[in-house]
């Protein structure tokens, strides 16, 4: 890997699906970037990825409308304020990968809490939407979530029941804790499971999805549970399954 990368999620070769794609938007050139007073360039800029698929390719679950402005705007403004935030760090958080960074952050680390969540949150969302790929899980990963939860029904019915209960705005993840168990949880706003200083239940993400009224409401006004279902119908379980090799 030649390039500090816009989410470089980890610094080992082939660790999985989730690392090697993403690892392939490299950072921009810092003398380019708006300086903060006093501050020196940093080496590199968090990118977000090309999405990859059109807007229009995961209608009608998710719209082209809210697809383009979520994608263009929402998670876009994310990557934006996470630079102003790192360039105003005076180099002290230069030598952390993104995970490195969310698991070292304090409750008070707002903007660095916000907007490093939500570059991550959302990079993990548009890659486990990504069309094609396996449309229920298999192999592995179909044995423990039956083991786990009963049944992949069961599994299903705790997830959509995780997301469609946070209040307010927040996410629902399929995780693996720290003890190598699956587990179903939510965080309020761009929290995450990496932030072992701040979420209740902390591991590694293998699954989440949105449940800010912007990446519904466009399409189901406040219908959350009719978009976690369409959401559920979308997942591509490939790089669910990658994911967990990180």
């Amino acid at each position: 890997m030649k390039k500090r990368t816009f989410i470089k999620l980890a610094s080992t070769a082939g660790a999985g699906m989730l690392i090697a794609p993403l690892a392939s938007c490299g950072g921009s050139n810092p003398a380019d970037a708006p300086k903060v007073k006093g501050s020196k360039p940093r080496p590199f800029l968090y990118e977000q990825e090309p999405l990859g698929y059109d807007f229009s390719a995961l209608s009608p679950a998710i719209d082209p409308i809210t697809m383009e402005v979520h994608y263009g705007k929402h998670h876009a403004g994310y990557v934006a304020k996470l630079n102003r935030a790192l360039r105003s760090a005076e180099g002290a958080l230069d030598n952390l990968t993104l995970i490195e960074l969310l698991k070292s952050l304090k409750p008070g680390d707002t903007a660095l809490r916000n907007n490093g969540g939500g570059h991550y949150n959302h990079t993990l969302y548009w890659r486990t939407l990504t069309p094609g790929g396996a449309p229920e899980p298999e192999g592995n990963l179909k044995q423990e979530l039956e083991d786990t939860f009963g049944s992949l029904d069961a599994f299903q019915t705790e997830f959509s029941t995780a997301a469609a209960t946070r209040f307010g705005s927040g996410w629902a993840w399929l995780m693996r804790d720290s003890d190598g168990a699956l587990k179903v949880t939510s965080t309020p706003n761009q929290d995450n499971p990496l932030m072992s200083g701040i979420a209740e239940s902390t591991g590694t993400p293998l699954l989440g999805i949105d449940v800010w009224e912007h990446a519904y409401y466009l399409n189901y006004q406040n219908n959350r549970k009719a978009y976690i279902t369409a959401f559920m119908e979308r997942i591509n379980w490939d790089v669910v399954a990658s994911n967990d090799l990180t």
